[in-house]
């Protein structure tokens, strides 16, 4: 069974000192930080394969919503495929 990958929270004074720290866990150990500003989530840390499977869904998703092609179908699948990558990635496998 795998384990859910840790998910860290840092204000972002405290993160700033130790940011090498928190790269590398985004980068090598695909661990997350969220950042903290005043109580309230300002931003999360990630790895940059994560932040491009996020910018690819959200190309995807602008496709679909649009719905204007008769390959919707097709973008769907695609979605739901990269959709499954990324879960993939979260739970470490």
């Amino acid at each position: 069974m795998t384990a859910t990958p840790t998910e860290h929270r840092a204000k972002i004074a405290e993160a700033r000192n130790v940011l090498g720290e928190v790269i590398s866990r985004a980068r090598y150990a695909n661990e997350p930080t969220v950042l903290i500003n005043r109580g309230k989530e300002a931003a999360v840390i990630v790895s940059y394969e994560d932040y491009m499977t996020l910018r690819e869904l959200r190309g995807y998703l602008r496709e679909l919503e649009a719905g204007t092609t008769s390959d919707d179908a097709h973008k769907a699948r695609m979605l739901g495929e990269a959709m499954a990558v990324a879960q993939r990635r979260a739970l470490g496998d």
